[in-house]
């Protein structure tokens, strides 16, 4: 009777494992994969859950009374006070008491098996952004504020004209040889994405979000909660988000384009690039004299060691703040050498897991660093603190001069592509 109330007076969550997978990702396969198996248990298959599973008897099940246990108690999971969520715990609970349903063939943290599902995801999100979608031309194109749905935070969004510039300067080698390359019209962030934004992705609870009442934003991968305090104390609210692997990234755009109905990705580097510049060809998007970079970027003279709030400085001529220093931003692409020729539209997709570039230069950078065309390639001591084996797909905790923001482009892309953009590097161990 004590399980039949229970459940009776849970908020209504499906049992559908669709609705538990995400859970079991983000909050058991770091320790309990068959990779790593911590304490000779593996979660990826049900027939391994079972020994921690009662299926039908969620009072009877070690998984869950080992989740229910209070942060740092004995045997608390996840660890380290990484508390699950009470919506999360909940549809656990639901879950177990209906039978635990778990299809045999299905492993979970398992590439092979997660592609057909996350494809269909993508195909459900394809269809509602194309629904949503208006704007057909370059002219369509206006400034827009966007605030997230559950939230009271929002985020600007700025359109960049499509066109034609030359990329990368004579200045460094990594950074040529110069080269012709057309661009189409897209929306980039006003600002580098904030805590107050990052933050309703990384905990579900501050976005309001109730699970079961939007499945395409349940079934994105989200991050498991992080070993330490991600801002290192030096400010969340209105402050960059950093950190983050470019894989945790790309999932957020993709759980921002669920929540939002619109297309969201990383810019690619040329349109970082090009965004940067704003139809200038000089060093600096206000010119060469480095002695007015003070008026628009935080940077390793003016920066006190630490980042600062977003757009308290001057934007470039195309109102985008911060696209120098402040913090790094991650691009989509594999850091390669250029090539010559000119090019429209070009990515260079991942193929392996370093480096990946990264743009714009940071707080703890020199001037010359944050350049338009300045270049950085990503690398594992990015992470080398993670106290995590293996280290986590979502943070890098020695990259505190890492962020990100957005781009939204007019035209939107096929679902296959959409695909590609949000698992970027995923075949390989994503940094």
């Amino acid at each position: 009777m004590r399980t039949a109330f229970f459940l009776l007076t849970l908020p209504v969550f499906s049992a559908d494992f669709t609705a538990v997978r995400p859970i079991l990702e983000r909050s058991c396969m770091p320790c309990h994969s068959n990779e790593k198996a911590a304490g000779g248990l593996r979660l990826d298959k049900r027939a391994n859950a079972l020994k921690v599973l009662n299926p039908g008897k969620p009072d009877q099940s070690v998984l869950l009374l080992t989740i229910d246990r209070d942060p740092g108690q004995p045997g608390a999971m996840p660890p380290a006070g990484a508390h699950l969520s009470s919506d999360d715990r909940a549809a656990l609970r639901s879950w177990v008491a209906m039978g635990a349903p778990w299809p045999e063939s299905v492993v979970v943290g398992s590439r092979a098996s997660r592609m057909p599902d996350d494809a269909a995801l993508v195909e459900r999100l394809h269809q509602q952004i194309m629904a949503a979608s208006k704007e057909t031309r370059g002219a369509d194109m206006k400034p827009y504020r966007t605030t997230v749905p559950g939230a009271d935070v929002s985020f600007e969004m700025v359109p960049i004209p499509g066109g034609e510039f030359t990329m990368g300067s004579v200045r460094s080698k990594d950074e040529g040889p110069r080269h012709k390359v057309k661009i189409d019209p897209f929306w980039m962030g006003k600002f580098e994405v904030t805590w107050d934004e990052y933050r309703l992705f990384m905990f579900p609870d501050q976005a309001r979000e109730t699970r079961g009442a939007d499945p395409n934003v349940d079934a994105v991968s989200r991050p498991t909660r992080p070993y330490v305090e991600m801002s290192f104390g030096m400010g969340l609210n209105g402050y960059p988000a950093i950190s983050m692997t470019q894989h945790a990234a790309n999932k957020y755009a993709e759980w921002l384009s669920a929540k939002t109905g619109h297309f969201y990705r990383l810019p690619t580097e040329a349109e970082w690039e090009y965004a940067c510049r704003a139809g200038t060809d000089t060093v600096y998007s206000f010119g060469e004299d480095i002695a007015k970079l003070n008026e628009y970027a935080w940077f390793s003279k003016n920066a006190n060691g630490k980042y600062e709030k977003v757009g308290t400085k001057k934007p470039n001529p195309w109102g985008l703040f911060d696209m120098q220093g402040n913090v790094m931003e991650w691009t989509l692409d594999q850091y390669e050498p250029y090539r010559a020729e000119a090019q429209t539209n070009p990515w260079v997709k991942s193929k392996e897991s370093y480096p990946h570039a990264a743009r714009g230069g940071s707080w703890n950078d020199p001037a010359l660093k944050l350049s338009c065309s300045a270049r950085v390639g990503s690398d594992s001591s990015w992470k080398m603190q993670d106290p995590q084996l293996p280290k986590s797909i979502w943070y890098l905790t020695d990259a505190q001069f890492l962020g990100f923001r957005l781009v939204r482009p007019l035209k939107v892309p096929a679902a296959k592509d959409m695909f590609q953009y949000w698992n970027n590097g995923v075949q390989v161990d994503s940094n």
